[in-house]
């Protein structure tokens, strides 16, 4: 996953989602415009019924990485080998088994959300 930066959220209001596996935030139209920096394979601005079901409007907190890699709170949150960007603290849904079907063919790893 890249060094480039991920697109910040050009607002941060009732539009905002954040990706099901990476937990990228930024707002829907930037997710059918450019998908996700880190989930390339799930083609979001190509279909965009895929936003819908791999991106979600409830999450809790954000946080902003500049340099993922060198920041303790992108590793602790697991987020350190993704690009820099916006990033929800936790989301509280799983990605749909579809989509984590597809996430082992691409050999990248899904994490799901931890029970509270």
């Amino acid at each position: 996953m890249g060094s480039a930066p991920a697109q910040i959220p050009t607002s941060f209001g009732h539009e905002l989602r954040a990706c099901l596996r990476c937990r990228l935030v930024k707002t829907y139209d930037q997710f059918r415009d450019a998908g996700c920096e880190n989930c390339p394979f799930f083609k979001m601005e190509e279909d965009h019924e895929r936003i819908v079901e791999v991106t979600t409007p409830n999450f809790n907190g954000i946080i902003s990485v500049m340099d993922p890699s060198r920041s303790w709170a992108a590793r602790w949150l697991r987020i350190g080998k993704f690009a820099p960007g916006c990033y929800t603290l936790a989301v509280s849904e799983p990605l749909p088994e579809e989509m984590q079907h597809l996430c082992q063919e691409e050999r990248v790893q899904y994490m799901p959300p931890k029970r509270m």
